[in-house]
């Protein structure tokens, strides 16, 4: 089951038990549609309560996050499972992406809503 949420930063997407191929298709949904209304929007990833995940997922997130490696800004992904974090990060791995990893989600939340503020502040200066 997913959870999505619009933000100052981008989104926020919550990842309850399984994570399947209908749950994917509705989070590449909401990436493409902040992508067209935000350039490059930042991502909070929360998989601490994720369980497990389908295999067809995974092959399509992959290809998502290398079509649109350069359309997301910074990502923060807040997960405690080691299994979930090593899968998380080895996907990173073949994708380029760079993400930082939280135990929690409140340190999470402040560093991409810190990127937002800035990015702003720059945004008004120019």
């Amino acid at each position: 089951m997913i959870s999505i949420q619009k933000t100052s930063y981008g989104l926020k997407v919550v990842l309850h038990n399984d994570f399947t191929l209908k749950d994917f298709n509705q989070l590449e949904e909401a990436l493409l549609s902040a992508i067209n209304q935000k350039l490059q929007p930042d991502l909070l990833l929360d998989l601490s309560q994720m369980k497990d995940f389908t295999i067809d997922m995974a092959l399509e997130h992959l290809r998502f996050l290398r079509q649109h490696v350069h359309d997301i800004g910074r990502t923060a992904i807040v997960v405690e499972d080691i299994w979930i974090r090593l899968g998380a990060r080895f996907a990173n791995l073949l994708t380029l992406q760079h993400p930082k990893y939280f135990s929690e989600i409140e340190p999470a939340q402040r560093w991409l809503e810190q990127n937002a503020q800035t990015t702003t502040v720059i945004g008004n200066n120019h």
